[in-house]
């Protein structure tokens, strides 16, 4: 039972994805406050303040969702590379071809190597 819940409790790069993940969702959020109070900065006479105010607000929030995104395929990574998680390499022999699993389809069209390219 210990070991189920070891293997269950968030270990501190997760914690950090979820903290990244959520300081990224609050400064979206706040971009349409900082818009408003932009807004009402320029319309009182502070252009340059209320410019620099939207444009300061978009650009935190940019690097947090960026930060978060790479954050968490980082994390994704570590979990897929990692031995708990099961993941097995096929090979190119143990792909079933349509033709061999007798397809219901009539409409299937097999192609040769030769007949397509493969896009990476």
């Amino acid at each position: 039972m210990t070991g189920w819940y070891a293997e269950r409790t968030l270990g501190r790069s997760a914690k950090a994805v979820i903290a990244v993940t959520l300081l990224a969702l609050l400064l979206v959020a706040a971009l349409p406050v900082a818009l408003l109070a932009g807004v009402v900065m320029m319309m009182l006479g502070h252009v340059v303040g209320g410019l620099a105010l939207f444009g300061g607000s978009v650009l935190a929030a940019a690097v947090a969702v960026v930060l978060a995104g790479m954050s968490g395929m980082r994390h994704l990574r570590q979990l897929v590379s990692g031995r708990s998680f099961r993941v097995v390499q096929l090979d190119d022999s143990q792909y079933i071809d349509v033709a061999e699993r007798g397809s219901d389809y009539a409409s299937v069209v097999q192609l040769d190597p030769s007949e397509y390219t493969e896009v990476r």
